[in-house]
C-alpha cells in the first residue's frame, strides 16, 4: 500500500474524531431544544420589603407570545436590521463574518459584526453570562443545532420573546407595553421600527433617554427594510415623519439597579449562576422601593447643581446647521415629558434666546435658564466667569447640547439648560433598629458606571469622624458643657511639627464641646482627643463598629481614616438607637424553587454604649442641625441629628444623619479624587441630598422625637465656663446661659467649670 493511502487511513480518522470530540465538548452543558423551546426558566426572584416583586434574574423573563401575534412589520424590522440574510444561511452566516472582517479592517476598528439572529438566540439562553472562547465555540455549535431542529419562524419567536430591548423589558410585548403602552400587535410600523433599533444598543437608542438618537436609529431601520424590499419609498417617508407617542409611564428599574445589583452578586457567589439564573429563587429584602426611588433622584439632582457650580464645560458636541435645520424640518417624533432631560441641537442664537431642536419640537431657552453657565470650566479643572454674558457666548448653530423640559404648549417647548455631571456621590439608608438597608445608591447612573460607591467606596471621613471622639470623651464622662480653649497649638511630631486650623482659619477662645462639634471646630477636637487618647478613641470607635485601619495620631480628630459610607453609618447607629449596635441586613431570607428557606437573617443588636451617653450625643448632634453646619437640615422641621463632613481640598463631602426612625449617609466626590471645588463642603455638597430624600420620607410618615432616658438631667449652664448657674435646674435668660444636658453624676458645680485638658500618659 502507497504511503500516502496509509498516511491518509490514519489522518482522516484522527482528525474527524478530533473534530467530533471538540463539537461534543464545546457543546456540553448547552440547553437542548425541549429545554431551548420551554420558554421561561425558572429564574430568581428579588422581592421587596413589603413583598412586592422588584425583578427576576433569568436566562428569560419575558412575557411570551405568539408568532402569530407579532406583527410582520416587526419581524421585517428585526431581520433587516439584524440579520438580512436570516432566510439564507443556516446559523452562522459566512459571507456576512467576512464582510464585517473586511470592514473592521478597513476602519481599524471593530464596526460591523458577524453574529446572526440564530447565534444571538444562542447566546441570550445560555444561563451564565460569561464571555471566554469556550463560549462563543459553545454559542456557535447550539447556533447550527438549533437551525437543524427549529423552522425559522420558531426561530423568531424564541428569539423575539428574549431579546433585551431596555429599561428591564425583555421580549416584545414588554417594549411594547413599556415604550407604547400596548400590545405588541397593535404597533404600527414606526413603532416597530423603533423597537427594532432598539436591540443593538438598548440604552443608547432609548427613546427614554436620548430621543433624538432613538429618532436616528429609527430612520436607518425603515431605511433598511426599504433597501431589503420589505416597504415602499413612500412607505418609509411616511414612517419617518410619523410622530411616536411614547408611553407617560416611566420605569423605574434604573433606580432599584445597585442595590439589585448587590443581591445578584451576593447570590451568585454563593450559589452559583446555575441556580440564581434557573433553580426558582425567591430572595425577599429590606428594600423600601419608594425610598429607593427618591433617593437616586435626590442625589441625581444634587450632583448635577454641584456640577453647574463649577461650571459649563461646552457642548457635547457639533453639527453643521445644515443637518441641524434637516433635522428641525422633520414632523416631530417624540414630545419629552415635563422635567425629562434630553438631547437638543441648537438652531438659532441671540444674546437673549436660543431655538433648540427636541426631537423634532422646537424647543425656547432663554437666557436666565442658562445663566449657570457664565462660569465656565476650563482644562485643568480651572473657571473663569463670562463678563456680560449671553447665549451667543456659549453657543452657536449645530451645536449638541442637554436641556430639561419646563413646560410644553402647542407643541413648543420651554426648556432650561443642563450638563451631566462627572462627580460621583452615595446615598445609603438603614432602619436604626432593625440594620434593614432601605435604599442604597452607588453612583450617578447605574448605566453609566455600575460601581456601588455605598458599599465599596472606602474614602477620608473627615469632620464626619468627629462625632465618634466626642462620643468617646462623653463615654468617658465629659460632660458636652466641658469647655477647652479654642487657641493655637502646635504638636511636635517625629518628623516636624504639626499645628492644627480651624476651616476659617481663626480661633474662638473657650468653646465648650457642644458649641466645637456644632461648628466644626478642628482645634478643639484636636486637643479633645490628645487629652482621652488616640488609643482610647480608636477602641470606642472599634466598640462602635468601625473596622477600618485607623491612624494612630492626632490626625485621627480630622477623620484621616478611610470608610465606606454604609459602615460609617452603622458606626452612628448606636446613637440613634439607645446605644445599640445593629447588622446592616439586606437580605432577609432566601428560599428554593420548594419553599424551603435556605437561609434567614434576623436583626442582630449588641449593646456598645449607654442609652445615657447616645442621648447626649444625639442633643449634641441635633445642634449641628440647629445651630451649626447642618443648617440645611432644619428644613425638616422635626427633630434631626447629623454631622457634615469635608476632607483636605475639598476632595470629599459628607453628610451622616439621622431621625429617630431612620438613618442615611450621604458622600460626594470625584472617583479619581480631585478636588470638588473651593467652598463644595459636606453643608454645601451633600446635605441638602439627605434633606431632599429626609423630606420625603417624613412626609410619608413623620418621625418620632428623641427621648431622654433615665439618668438624664438638664441644667442652666454658663457658656463661658460650662458651670452649672447658681446649681439650679431653672432656666436663666440671655445668650451667656443654655440648657444643658448631663448623665447623673458628672454635672459640674460652679467651681468645676474651664480648665486645660492634659494628655493622658503613655500618649
Amino acid at each position: 500500500m502507497r504511503l500516502w493511502a496509509i498516511v491518509l487511513i490514519i489522518i482522516i480518522p484522527l482528525v474527524a474524531g478530533t473534530a467530533v470530540g471538540g463539537y461534543l465538548g464545546v457543546i456540553k452543558g448547552a440547553p437542548s431544544i425541549e429545554e431551548l423551546k420551554k420558554g421561561n426558566l425558572p429564574g430568581t426572584k428579588i422581592y421587596a420589603d413589603d413583598d412586592t416583586l422588584v425583578t427576576e434574574i433569568s436566562a428569560c423573563k419575558s412575557i411570551q407570545v405568539p408568532f402569530r401575534q407579532i406583527p410582520r412589520n416587526l419581524i421585517n424590522a428585526v431581520v433587516s436590521v439584524e440579520d438580512s440574510r436570516f432566510y439564507k444561511h443556516s446559523g452562522i452566516d459566512y459571507i456576512a463574518i467576512i464582510r464585517a472582517a473586511l470592514t473592521d479592517l478597513y476602519y481599524h476598528r471593530v464596526k460591523e459584526g458577524g453574529s446572526t439572529i440564530t447565534q444571538q438566540l444562542a447566546k441570550i439562553t445560555f444561563l451564565s453570562p460569561e464571555r471566554t472562547l469556550k463560549r462563543k465555540l459553545r454559542e456557535a455549535a447550539l447556533a447550527i443545532k438549533i437551525e437543524k431542529h427549529l423552522t425559522k419562524n420558531e426561530i423568531l419567536e424564541l428569539y423575539l420573546n428574549r431579546v433585551y430591548f431596555g429599561h428591564g423589558a425583555f421580549g416584545v410585548e414588554k417594549a411594547a407595553k413599556l415604550y407604547f403602552g400596548k400590545s405588541i400587535s397593535q404597533l404600527t410600523l414606526p413603532e416597530c421600527a423603533l423597537i427594532a433599533g432598539l436591540i443593538k444598543g438598548p440604552s443608547e437608542f432609548s427613546p427614554f433617554i436620548n430621543p433624538a438618537k432613538a429618532k436616528e436609529r429609527q430612520t436607518f431601520v425603515l431605511e433598511r427594510m426599504r433597501h431589503e424590499g420589505y416597504i415602499t419609498a413612500d412607505q418609509m417617508s411616511q414612517a419617518v415623519r410619523t410622530p411616536i407617542r411614547l408611553s407617560s409611564v416611566r420605569p423605574p428599574s434604573e433606580s432599584y439597579a445597585y442595590f439589585i445589583d448587590y443581591v445578584k452578586k451576593y447570590l451568585i457567589d454563593k450559589y452559583g449562576p446555575e441556580k440564581v439564573y434557573g433553580g426558582g429563587l425567591k430572595v425577599y429584602t429590606t428594600l423600601q422601593k419608594d425610598y429607593q426611588v427618591v433617593a437616586q433622584e435626590a442625589l441625581r439632582e444634587g450632583l448635577r447643581e454641584l456640577d453647574k457650580r463649577r461650571g459649563w464645560r461646552g457642548p457635547l458636541r457639533h453639527v453643521d446647521r445644515f443637518n441641524a435645520l434637516k433635522t428641525r424640518a422633520g414632523v416631530p417624533s417624540v414630545m419629552p415629558p415635563r422635567s425629562e432631560i434630553t438631547e437638543a441641537t441648537v438652531l438659532e442664537v441671540t444674546p437673549g434666546k436660543a431655538l433648540v431642536d427636541v426631537g423634532g419640537y422646537t424647543g425656547v431657552l432663554l437666557k436666565h435658564d442658562a445663566m449657570w453657565a457664565q462660569r465656565l470650566l476650563l482644562p485643568g479643572d480651572k473657571a473663569r466667569t463670562i463678563r456680560n454674558f449671553t447665549l451667543a457666548k456659549i453657543l452657536r448653530p449645530g451645536d449638541v447640547i442637554l436641556v430639561r423640559v419646563k413646560s410644553a404648549s402647542r407643541g413648543y417647548l420651554s426648556v432650561s439648560l443642563e450638563q451631566e455631571p462627572t462627580v460621583q456621590g452615595a446615598l445609603v439608608s438603614i432602619d436604626p433598629k432593625t440594620g434593614f438597608v432601605r435604599a442604597l445608591v452607588g453612583g450617578y447612573d447605574y448605566l453609566l458606571s455600575d460601581y456601588d460607591r455605598a458599599l465599596y467606596a472606602r474614602r477620608q471621613a473627615g469632620s464626619a469622624f468627629k462625632p465618634l471622639i466626642y462620643g468617646a470623651a462623653i463615654n468617658d464622662g465629659i460632660p458636652p458643657s466641658y469647655v477647652i480653649d479654642d487657641s493655637p497649638v502646635t504638636f511636635q511630631w517625629p518628623g516636624g511639627q504639626w499645628s492644627p486650623q480651624n476651616y476659617e482659619h481663626k480661633f474662638y477662645g473657650p468653646t465648650s464641646l457642644r458649641d466645637a462639634l456644632a461648628h466644626s471646630r478642628n482645634v478643639v477636637t484636636v486637643k479633645l482627643l490628645d487629652h482621652i487618647g488616640v488609643a482610647n478613641a480608636i477602641a470606642f470607635a472599634r466598640q462602635m463598629g468601625v473596622g477600618e485601619t485607623m491612624p494612630h495620631d492626632l490626625t485621627l480628630a480630622l477623620g484621616t481614616l478611610s470608610i465606606t459610607p454604609l459602615d460609617l453609618l452603622c458606626a452612628y447607629a448606636p446613637y440613634c438607637n439607645g446605644g445599640t449596635r445593629v447588622r446592616p441586613i439586606i437580605i432577609k431570607y432566601i428560599t428554593d424553587s420548594r419553599g424551603r428557606i435556605l437561609e434567614a437573617n434576623e436583626p442582630s443588636t449588641q449593646r456598645v454604649i449607654s442609652p445615657q451617653v447616645a442621648f447626649l450625643m444625639t442633643t449634641m448632634l441635633e445642634d449641628v442641625v440647629r445651630n451649626g453646619t447642618g443648617y440645611h437640615a432644619r428644613a425638616l422641621g422635626g427633630d434631626a441629628a447629623g454631622k457634615t463632613g469635608t476632607t483636605s481640598d475639598f476632595r470629599d463631602a459628607w453628610f451622616v444623619g439621622y431621625t429617630p426612625d431612620l438613618m442615611a449617609a450621604v458622600w460626594v466626590g470625584f472617583d479619581n479624587m480631585k478636588p470638588l471645588g473651593q467652598g463644595e463642603t459636606g453643608a454645601q455638597a451633600a446635605s441638602p441630598i439627605w434633606v431632599d430624600f429626609m423630606k420625603y420620607v417624613l412626609g410619608k410618615s413623620p418621625s418620632d422625637t428623641f427621648e431622654p432616658p433615665e439618668g438624664i438631667l438638664s441644667y442652666t449652664v454658663d457658656s463661658a465656663t460650662g458651670a452649672i448657674v447658681n446649681n439650679s435646674p431653672a432656666p436663666a435668660a440671655g445668650p451667656e446661659y443654655y440648657k444643658e444636658y448631663f448623665i447623673q453624676g458628672t454635672e459640674p458645680r460652679a467651681e468645676k467649670g474651664f480648665r486645660p485638658l492634659q494628655p493622658r500618659e503613655g500618649e
